[in-house]
């Protein structure tokens, strides 16, 4: 069986709910799983019915949610028992910036590699109020979900005779628009320090 017919086999797999579910909640905490790749592959094979769309977003939604609450909670008990020392030496420096605008903050990091896992467990390790972060956290987890999904399917329906390059361009998608996200970050914050040595 070639790599093509298997990937097909494990996303029209009744399975991969399951695993879209449990992937975007371990990345909270587990940031090197590739929940975001496996909800754009799933959603590129949708294109055909199987997986189904619907179905893949709001797993993944349900998942990310969970998997934040789950990370906000570690960090809140990292703080209550005194442990983690680096972890909290780092919430306590975004700690400022979380409390000013949060929300902003909780929804930009879930598009940012290894930026949702710092910011949920800061969101408890600083003691942010739950109230506040179940309500932008809940609505990153379905932007992204939403975002994951079109992309994937977007690339599987432009290429639906080819899924493999239906992946290719749904993943590169998705990666090109991470690395846009990073440099815009990047030159604001290098145009913010500026100001800020000029002034």
């Amino acid at each position: 069986m070639d790599l093509m017919a298997m990937i097909e086999n494990t996303m029209t797999s009744p399975f991969i709910y399951l695993a879209i579910l449990a992937l975007a909640m371990l990345d909270a905490f587990l940031p090197f799983l590739p929940s975001e790749s496996v909800v754009i592959a799933a959603a590129v094979f949708a294109v055909s019915g199987i997986p189904s769309l619907p179905l893949i977003i709001v797993l993944a939604a349900l998942g990310a949610f969970v998997g934040d609450h789950i990370g906000y909670l570690i960090g809140r008990l990292l703080r209550k028992r005194g442990a983690g020392g680096r972890l909290i030496r780092a919430a306590d420096r975004i700690a400022p910036h979380l409390h000013r605008r949060g929300g902003a903050l909780i929804i930009a990091a879930r598009f940012v590699p290894g930026g949702r896992t710092a910011i949920v467990t800061a969101s408890g390790a600083t003691g942010y109020p739950l109230a506040r972060f179940t309500l932008f956290t809940a609505i990153a987890a379905v932007t992204w979900a939403c975002y994951s999904g079109l992309i994937g399917y977007l690339g599987g329906a432009a290429f639906e005779s080819n899924p493999t390059l239906g992946l290719a361009v749904g993943l590169g998608l998705a990666l090109s628009i991470t690395a846009l996200g990073e440099l815009v970050r990047y030159v604001l914050g290098r145009r913010g320090r500026s100001a800020t040595a000029a002034g």
